[in-house]
């Protein structure tokens, strides 16, 4: 396993250069620079001159080609500085460190809560399967992962925030914490973000819960029609055991490849959700850095995005070896 994982390092390395060269690219062919975004925010009746603008170019690597200027990049990065910001005059590492905490609180939560429901979900529709009692909730389930995120927090705002804003049961709209968080107390402070929390963690779970309860039932009908289902229920085993004992136990192993493709997903944020609720979250962060052009702050997130997916399905590869002895990695 050993060396496997050596070798997927290397190719990840590889790819991982490859992306960074190519986005780079990509982004630094957009139209306009940082310089066109300071000076767009500028007063109109203030001109700047042609050798200030050349000046503030140099001073920031702009008149470098971008494939000069991305090696730059690397080596800086390789030396463990990602950069400044040049809108927002920060270093690159503490604006990703700011918004890190807000985009876990919803995706780790959000995560959480779907594979804590969808497990039980999916093998009670297992169970009974054909049943009434399944079919209402599949069509629930099917509802739900058909109607777009956006599209339920605009309802969910309208009904919480909006119809019953008086009522006991009103929400706030946006934000993650009230004005008078300062002045409350730990406990107080502690409820009023979880408060805030409900409605965008509710729109990042319906969807995912959805697709997880199907995805667990798909591959638990599967295996309840192996030879062995079959032999265990004819020897009389209770059928809770043969569900939960025997034929979850096998179903473990796509769950823990998705486990591992879901890890970039906790860092990456959801740039829509954020900007209805405004989450100052990760998702905000690279809309405004395209906005502004924030070179730095693209090319930050964007490898931290790529490091997190290539983890993610190394991650999955090695917990698919550790599930099932039959696979060899080497």
């Amino acid at each position: 396993m050993l060396n496997y994982i050596i070798r997927r390092l290397f190719i990840g390395l590889i790819t991982l250069w490859l992306i960074t060269f190519v986005v780079y690219g990509l982004i630094r062919a957009m139209p306009g620079t940082p310089v066109d975004n300071q000076m767009a925010m500028l007063d109109p009746s203030k001109e700047i001159s042609q050798a200030d603008r050349e000046r503030m170019e140099k001073l920031y690597g702009l008149d470098k080609p971008w494939y000069v200027a991305y090696f730059v990049w690397i080596g800086n990065v390789a030396r463990g500085d990602l950069g400044n910001s040049i809108p927002r005059h920060q270093t690159v590492a503490t604006l990703i460190a700011q918004r890190i905490g807000p985009t876990l609180m919803l995706s780790g939560t959000s995560l959480f809560l779907s594979y804590l429901l969808a497990v039980p979900m999916g093998l009670f529709a297992t169970a009974k399967s054909g049943t009434l009692s399944e079919q209402v909730p599949s069509v629930g389930l099917y509802m739900l992962y058909s109607l777009p995120s956006y599209v339920g927090a605009l309802y969910l705002q309208l009904l919480f925030g909006v119809i019953l804003a008086d009522s006991w049961i009103g929400m706030p709209l946006q934000g993650m914490a009230s004005n008078n968080y300062d002045q409350m107390s730990i406990f107080g402070k502690t409820a009023d973000l979880m408060w805030h929390m409900i409605l965008p963690t509710t729109c990042f779970t319906y969807g995912s819960l959805a697709y997880f309860s199907r995805f667990v039932k798909s591959n638990m009908e599967e295996v309840v029609r192996q030879d062995y289902i079959r032999t265990a229920r004819a020897k009389g085993v209770h059928p809770f055991r043969v569900i939960v004992h025997h034929a979850f136990r096998n179903t473990m192993i796509p769950m823990v490849t998705m486990v591992g493709l879901t890890l970039p997903s906790l860092l990456s944020g959801a740039i829509i959700l954020e900007r209805i609720f405004a989450w100052p979250g990760m998702g905000g962060l690279f809309f405004e850095s395209l906005q502004q052009r924030d070179y730095e702050v693209i090319m930050g997130l964007t490898l931290m995005f790529s490091v997190m997916t290539l983890a993610g399905q190394l991650l999955a590869d090695v917990l698919y070896a550790v599930v099932d002895p039959r696979v060899q990695l080497d």
